[in-house]
């Protein structure tokens, strides 16, 4: 949950539909009482990029499973893309996330088909004039 915390920080701001998917999570997760999790919902202090990658490596390097990290980028591509609006930063989470696939496979899983759905909505955005 601290890592989507954190990720939900990328980009300066949380978002009104980010905050209500990190809400929906902790409640489904049963966080929300969460001493830690209640201070880093209130927004009171911004979580820095580098938390948010340190708290990945911490989590991934503590031998946690294939499913445990396909979670976990499941649920970041959700919290990306719950806003409709993809920054970079947040692309480079993902990519970095992506390099850090255990298995290192083939594009196969549900979480995989969204990320490059995710990389492909992003490259468009970029090529898009405003």
């Amino acid at each position: 949950m601290k890592i989507l915390i954190g990720a939900a920080w990328l980009d300066g701001v949380i978002q009104s539909e980010e905050r209500r998917y990190l809400h929906e999570m902790s409640v489904a997760h049963h966080l929300e009482g969460d001493a830690e999790i209640k201070s880093l919902l209130s927004e009171i202090k911004p979580v820095k990029p580098i938390e948010c990658y340190q708290w990945i490596e911490e989590y991934l390097d503590g031998h946690h499973s294939v499913e445990d990290y396909r979670s976990l980028l499941e649920a970041i591509s959700g919290l990306v893309y719950s806003d409709g609006n993809i920054d970079i930063r947040e692309a480079q989470l993902l990519t970095h996330l992506q390099g850090l696939d255990p298995t290192q496979e083939s594009p196969k899983t549900l979480a995989d088909k969204l990320l490059k759905a995710i990389q492909k909505l992003y490259k468009q955005g970029m090529k898009s004039p405003n």
